[in-house]
């Protein structure tokens, strides 16, 4: 008796991913708690507590992709990869690092690019990106630092296709927490890997 209401809550987490994972592609939703939300609305099931991970949307998402836009979604994202390149091959000497949907293949066309850098002096980044003429926009994320959360800056760049780059400065000590992996962080090299791939 009791396996019935977890199998029935399970195939309703997946319905919801595989919901909010069309809305994503379809609509163009880049935040996974509003795309959950709606799905959740769409089924009938806005009372419920048993949401899907933004991990299960990712992997409903890379499914959605693969049989519906197989055509029109890889070019789409090699152009924002390759848009990523070039942004951190120009901010090369912070060490910047891909993060997100545009690392992980589940980016389309509305989505933004997020890089990561990494220095203790934030002035630094910002006199660059001064001195470079590159307008932008700042501002501040949110982020857990060494245990704790913490403000650090944030750079948002628009490109001429229309694309948004947000740029976040860690501290130099972020860089050896440990908490950077390769499925979820990538360096120049391994992004020129997956263009070459």
């Amino acid at each position: 008796m009791n396996k019935v209401p977890s199998q029935r809550r399970d195939l309703m987490r997946e319905q919801l991913a595989q919901q909010a994972a069309k809305l994503m592609a379809e609509a163009g939703i880049t935040d996974h708690a509003f795309a959950k939300r709606k799905a959740a609305r769409q089924l009938g099931a806005s009372d419920t507590q048993h949401l899907p991970s933004n991990q299960e949307i990712d992997e409903a998402l890379h499914s959605y992709r693969a049989l519906f836009q197989q055509d029109s979604h890889p070019a789409i994202l090699y152009q924002l990869r390759e848009e990523a390149l070039s942004t951190m091959r120009l901010l090369q000497q912070f060490q910047p690092y891909l993060t997100g949907s545009v690392l992980s293949g589940t980016a389309g066309e509305a989505s933004d690019i997020n890089i990561m850098l990494f220095s203790d002096d934030a002035k630094a980044v910002l006199l660059f990106l001064l001195k470079h003429n590159l307008p932008f926009e700042d501002g501040e994320w949110r982020v857990r630092v060494g245990g704790h959360e913490e403000s650090v800056p944030s750079y948002t760049l628009n490109s001429e296709s229309g694309t948004q780059t947000h740029i976040i400065v860690l501290p130099e000590s972020a860089r050896h927490s440990g908490s950077r992996h390769p499925e979820t962080h990538a360096d120049i090299a391994a992004v020129e890997v997956l263009l070459a791939g």
